[in-house]
């Protein structure tokens, strides 16, 4: 549990409202350990900052004290991303407390983030794409490695959907994939004809190496199933060898995915429901860079676009 340097006047109380939170926390077990661990983690910095202006009571804040939380960690340099995660967290849990009856109304309701600048994903193009995938690997990681890689681009994973990832999630006849998402939502999505290939041939090596009932379908050498941290740091190692400029994330392989699906089918409902996102508005970010990939070839190809050569 976090130590917040609480003053020894201030504890049994800070105490209590930090149980309040750990006792909200409990309730989100339908959540990932890491937005679990993201919302306490907001909820710590708030009840640090009632400390810090001496006001250690729920029902005792308002609307300019959520304001006042939220403009200090603004000039602190949090991201307006942040600070929507933040608020976020604050309404949800005050929320919770209304339910108990702790609190009357929720005082960060109507409250928002600065607004940020809506950063585009990136993504490698097509080109990019089939040299990444283009390697003839042999053995244990090389197998599993491209496995990994071809299924994340084939089905638009998510590199938490990747390693969670059973052997029972996988119907090789069908071509399809069964994914725990966000929130425990469960979506089915098709899996492609090279990407089968591959997680054929990694299956054969996968049994060998098997430990147990671990069900995992991406697994160590210890027989063990893989972290994300491995996976992230295996596809940058991969991304160098196959001569590729720019560093590769796991994400940026969902983003491709998404892109190119877009690209060539326009149907922004199919890429919505196959990438699992609740809110339509959350895929439409693939249409800005759909729209930016098509204002570069007009660009490059239309008579009246093209700059005339200097004199």
């Amino acid at each position: 549990m976090a130590k917040l340097g609480f003053s020894a006047s201030s504890r049994p109380t800070c105490d209590g409202l930090l149980a309040d939170i750990d006792d909200y926390i409990v309730t989100l077990n339908r959540h990932s350990p890491h937005t679990q661990a993201a919302y306490r983690s907001d909820l710590i910095q708030f009840l640090d900052h009632l400390r810090n202006i001496n006001s250690l009571a729920w029902r005792a804040i308002d609307n300019q004290l959520i304001r006042g939380f939220i403009a200090k960690q603004h000039r602190r340099g949090k991201s307006s991303q942040t600070l929507a995660r933040s608020l976020s967290s604050l309404r949800a849990f005050f929320t919770y407390q209304i339910e108990r009856r702790v609190m009357d109304a929720n005082p960060a309701k109507n409250v928002r983030a600065p607004k940020q600048r809506r950063k585009l994903p990136t993504v490698l193009d097509v080109d990019q794409t089939a040299r990444l995938l283009a390697a003839a690997p042999v053995g244990f990681l090389g197998l599993r490695d491209l496995a990994m890689w071809e299924l994340m681009y084939s089905s638009g994973l998510r590199v938490s959907e990747l390693v969670n990832l059973d052997d029972g999630d996988l119907d090789i006849d069908g071509r399809e994939l069964r994914v725990l998402g966000k929130g425990c939502k469960e979506r089915i999505v098709p899996v492609g004809r090279l990407a089968l290939v591959s997680i054929k041939r990694w299956m054969g090596q996968r049994s060998q190496y098997l430990k147990g009932d671990v069900r995992a379908l991406f697994i160590s050498r210890r027989g063990v199933r893989l972290g994300t941290r491995t996976v992230q740091k295996r596809l940058r190692q991969w991304a160098l060898a196959q001569g590729l400029d720019t560093p590769v994330h796991p994400h940026m392989l969902r983003h491709s995915f998404a892109t190119h699906l877009l690209e060539s089918s326009g149907d922004l409902r199919a890429v919505q429901e196959l990438l699992g996102h609740s809110n339509i508005a959350t895929t439409q970010v693939y249409t800005h860079l759909d729209f930016q990939h098509l204002a570069k070839v007009y660009d490059a190809t239309h008579p009246r676009a093209r700059r005339k050569p200097r004199a």
